[in-house]
């Protein structure tokens, strides 16, 4: 779907916030971004959007440089939601969901069959119909946040980006949210790309992961090649236990003292 090819992007003068970076993201697959905080995990997003030229390297779309397709036919593709949860103050939630059908409508925004029924999934997926006539306003940090997301969904997107997605949202609705970006990707052929901080989570739910440090993109691959003790302390400076779930046989990571652990051979 979407292909990155030595990619550096620069905010003005500062060094690289991301540095010659290649990597895809295909239909039918969920990536998971990693990294420690300043990484550059938000600008490799961007970078993805087409809102941030890169300094070197190229971006292609479906085969195509992002920089020579018009915006439009951009926000029919790409939806992104980024860490804030962005969203129309004032509004309605039903009316903030709406406003992701925009690139498939005329100029008078008139919502049609299809654009309701658009909205009615997206709202139905991310748990929202209670609040559909409630001010964005007036909700919570992670209500919001899914306003946010069914938005993006109601765009009806080949490729959805989301930056740190479960931050604000409880336990039940992270999950629900992994769980449906995981279903979206299978039965949609949704390529899916996301940020985040909960590694267990990327070890559950990623079809493949990379992890980020100092805008150089450490390792991408599957789960077991790069969820590694050594590579995961690479870039975190951190050591984590690695171990393997019984009942579901997921890997999962645990935080140990620096003056508990002896690392291995």
């Amino acid at each position: 779907m979407i292909a990155l090819d030595g990619v550096t992007v620069r905010y003005g003068e500062s060094p690289p916030a991301i540095d010659r970076i290649s990597m895809d993201v295909a239909h039918g697959e969920v990536v998971a971004i990693l990294g420690p905080n300043g990484a550059g995990k938000s600008t490799l997003l961007r970078a993805m959007t087409g809102t941030l030229s890169a300094a070197n390297g190229s971006v292609k779309l479906e085969g195509k440089d992002i920089a020579k397709i018009e915006r439009r036919e951009l926000a029919r593709k790409i939806a992104f939601v980024t860490q804030t949860a962005d969203v129309a103050f004032g509004f309605m939630v039903r009316d903030v969901v709406m406003m992701g059908r925009a690139p498939h409508q005329g100029s008078w925004m008139a919502a049609r069959e299809e654009d309701e029924r658009a909205v009615d999934e997206a709202m139905k997926a991310l748990d929202l119909g209670d609040l559909a006539k409630r001010r964005v306003d007036e909700l919570s940090g992670g209500e919001q946040k899914r306003v946010a997301i069914a938005r993006a969904l109601a765009q009806a997107p080949s490729l959805l980006l989301l930056d740190e997605p479960g931050a604000f949202l409880d336990v039940r609705h992270q999950l629900a949210l992994y769980d449906l970006l995981v279903d979206l990707a299978k039965t949609k052929n949704l390529a899916v790309a996301l940020t985040m901080h909960d590694i267990n989570a990327a070890a559950q739910y990623a079809s493949r992961v990379a992890l980020l440090k100092a805008g150089s993109l450490v390792a991408i691959g599957s789960i077991d090649d790069v969820l590694t003790y050594r590579r995961l302390r690479e870039t975190f400076d951190a050591d984590l236990y690695c171990g393997v779930n019984d009942v579901n046989g997921a890997r999962f990571f645990l935080p140990m003292r620096k003056d508990s652990i002896k690392a291995p051979d």
